[in-house]
């Protein structure tokens, strides 16, 4: 299993939107290639996402990871300011290894109905999980798999991801790439580039 995460950083509401198609590119190429997508975490945007944290399981996860990792072009006319001169927007896409957890003691788990729009239950089982750091007191809740055996898995890489950022935080000077990905994207050789509204690979 490998981590992926596709920013926007500081770019503007284009980068947020090639995210956006960027993450459904990767969901089909990833069904092509038997590998399981899950989406960890999203960071919503007025005109797409800022960044997305998705999980890669299967057989063909290296090689789809690698022909990820790195900057991704997106040339294409702004559907927000059609008048823009600019064309070519950039995003970025970093994979990582899951932080293996040493000390599953330090977490609590906490199960729960899970529920949607308005509260609304999904369904009658508990099968939404909430795990809790102890010591940091970070916690997450995960409910887009219907076990609660599943849920608990994307759960605890969830919070073994937010404490693995809160340590890169505190110690900024030894930043893991995946975490300075998020702030800073290379707009040269990009390993991938996409054109046009239907985002076609060239």
């Amino acid at each position: 299993m490998q981590l992926l995460q596709l920013s926007a950083a500081y770019g503007p509401a284009e980068c947020c939107l090639a995210v956006v198609k960027a993450l459904a590119r990767l969901q089909y190429e990833a069904k092509q290639k038997q590998v399981e997508v899950q989406v960890l975490e999203q960071e919503p945007a007025k005109h797409g996402l800022h960044s997305v944290l998705v999980s890669l399981e299967g057989t063909q996860v290296s090689a789809l990871a690698d022909m990820w990792q790195g900057t991704i072009q997106w040339i294409c006319t702004s559907p927000y300011r059609p008048q823009h001169k600019r064309k070519n927007w950039f995003i970025g896409a970093s994979c990582f290894n899951p932080v293996v957890q040493q000390h599953s003691d330090e977490i609590v788990f906490e199960t729960m109905r899970s529920s949607g729009a308005g509260g609304q239950h999904v369904n009658k089982t508990e099968s939404a999980v909430r795990a809790t750091h102890t010591a940091s007191g970070i916690s997450v809740k995960v409910q887009s798999e219907r076990s609660q055996h599943a849920n608990k898995k994307l759960a605890v890489l969830l919070l073994q991801h937010k404490l693995l950022q809160q340590e890169q935080r505190l110690q900024a000077s030894n930043k893991a790439a995946h975490h300075k990905h998020h702030h800073q994207i290379a707009r040269g050789n990009p390993v991938r580039i996409f054109t046009g509204m239907d985002f076609k690979a060239l």
